[in-house]
């Protein structure tokens, strides 16, 4: 039971450091502005509330995904888990998408009451209800049964996206596409309450996938090896999994599918500090936030040059970084067991 168990002095070094680097991170990236070149500090207030509001979102966003990438990987047993693979995203994307149907009979009275960020939190849980009740058998989560459940309900979420968007393609207007479902970004738009309700949420998520990440060394061995060591599998299972996925649910609302963070984080994390949890789950966090921080920067530098004219969306860049990089990963993975 010793890789359960944490020192306190070490936990608070651990997360200090991973603090303070990604507080250095988001420093050099509040320098970085939209309207003007260069690399400065914000000379207006209203440009500092701005980079700040931005940087932090980012950050939200990106250590959110990364930490229940982590869980994910370590429940499931399978490196190539990631938070969008119960159907959270797609689950999100749709209801963010019928909500702008709100005149059609079937949405009226929801969407009336909701904003579209509730409306794709709400969209999102549901889909990951579907995803727990079909792999349940007898109340017990298989991670085989969870990925092909939620491979099947995130293909179902996408046709019904498609077959809206296909026939009521009259009805999306100018702005605001399909394209902006499909890939996420950080938002400009949000409310206090919206931002500080997916802060909330995430941060309490947080606490408690921390608190498991002992019992997360253990689960990695497999079923056998936990119930052994005294581990209920089954139940850390149901915890670990619903509060990654909320804590996803609450940022995909807000940002939409923003990928690889999720994927990419947690290896690089583990590649510098190993597979301890403890540490894993906290060096994680702090690259993802980092990470999107500088997507979200490096689109607003972007946004001055000739090569884009505009501000992209990060879950563009993160597409672009992150793919050729899992390859990289992948290609070294391959070549190190050959030599085994």
């Amino acid at each position: 039971m010793t890789n359960i168990h944490w020192g306190t002095s070490r936990m608070i070094l651990t997360l200090s450091a991973c603090a303070t680097a990604w507080a250095g991170i988001a420093a050099c990236c509040m320098c970085v502005g939209s309207t003007t070149s260069g690399f400065h500090w914000p000379a207006t207030d209203f440009q500092l509330r701005y980079r700040l509001e931005m940087v932090l979102l980012a950050s939200l966003v990106g250590a959110a995904l990364s930490s229940a990438g982590v869980v994910y990987q370590a429940i499931l047993r399978n490196p190539l888990a990631d938070p969008y693979l119960l159907g959270v995203s797609s689950g999100a994307m749709l209801s963010a998408y019928l909500w702008r149907f709100s005149s059609m009979a079937v949405f009226a009275t929801v969407a009336s009451a909701l904003g579209q960020q509730a409306f794709s939190f709400a969209g999102a849980l549901i889909a990951i209800a579907i995803v727990f009740l079909l792999s349940m058998r007898r109340g017990k989560l298989e991670p085989i049964t969870l990925l092909l459940v939620g491979v099947i309900v995130n293909s179902i979420n996408g046709s019904i996206f498609l077959l809206f968007n296909t026939i009521k393609r009259d009805m999306t207007g100018g702005s605001g596409g399909p394209f902006n479902f499909l890939v996420g970004g950080i938002q400009t738009n949000l409310t206090l309450t919206q931002e500080l309700s997916a802060a909330v949420a995430v941060a309490l998520c947080w606490l408690v996938l921390i608190y498991l990440a002992g019992q997360l060394n253990i689960a990695t061995l497999g079923e056998a090896e936990a119930t052994s060591l005294g581990i209920r599998i089954h139940r850390l299972r149901w915890i670990a999994l619903i509060t990654a996925s909320l804590m996803t649910a609450a940022v995909v609302a807000i940002s939409g599918p923003i990928g690889f963070i999720g994927l990419i984080c947690p290896h690089v994390a583990r590649l510098t500090v190993g597979t301890d949890q403890r540490r894993l789950l906290p060096v994680a966090t702090a690259l993802g936030a980092g990470l999107l921080a500088i997507a979200d920067a490096l689109s607003r530098q972007l946004s001055n040059s000739s090569f884009a004219q505009t501000l992209l969306p990060v879950g563009v860049l993160t597409g672009l970084l992150g793919g050729p990089f899992y390859l990289l990963l992948l290609w070294k993975a391959r070549h190190k067991s050959q030599a085994i």
